[in-house]
């Protein structure tokens, strides 16, 4: 199985087994989830630079909050940190180099291991 597909898989199962806190609490997986946007901005810019065509990071974002139904101000953090991966990349890459490729690898496998453990500790 490929690192995209058990990240995709991860991701799909912290989706469907976190929690979700009532009202104004704080979750205590919520910082975990902002890393998790920042990432998958970074994917989404990334990725698309390298030639991947389509808005899968995009679209993973937004199942997320989706799945967390946060309130209003939480919901603008999360796209918050989604916009400033997406934004910190373009800033720096691009072109598709052996860097931005070791990038890829780099937040992949972050992505991966965020949800995993997220679920881990936090899933129902």
């Amino acid at each position: 199985m490929s690192r995209h597909t058990r990240f995709r898989a991860a991701l799909l199962g912290l989706l469907v087994t976190l929690p979700l806190p009532a009202g104004a609490v704080d979750a205590p997986y919520e910082e975990r989830l902002y890393r998790l946007g920042e990432v998958l901005g970074s994917l989404h810019y990334l990725r698309n630079l390298c030639g991947e065509t389509g808005s899968l990071w995009r679209e993973q974002m937004e199942a997320l909050v989706a799945a967390e139904d946060p309130s209003p101000e939480k919901r603008a953090r999360l796209v918050a940190s989604f916009n400033r991966g997406y934004r910190s990349n373009s800033e720096i890459h691009m072109n598709c180099t052996e860097a931005v490729a070791a990038a890829i690898a780099r937040y992949m496998k972050e992505g991966e291991q965020l949800t995993h453990e997220t679920v881990i500790t936090f899933g129902n």
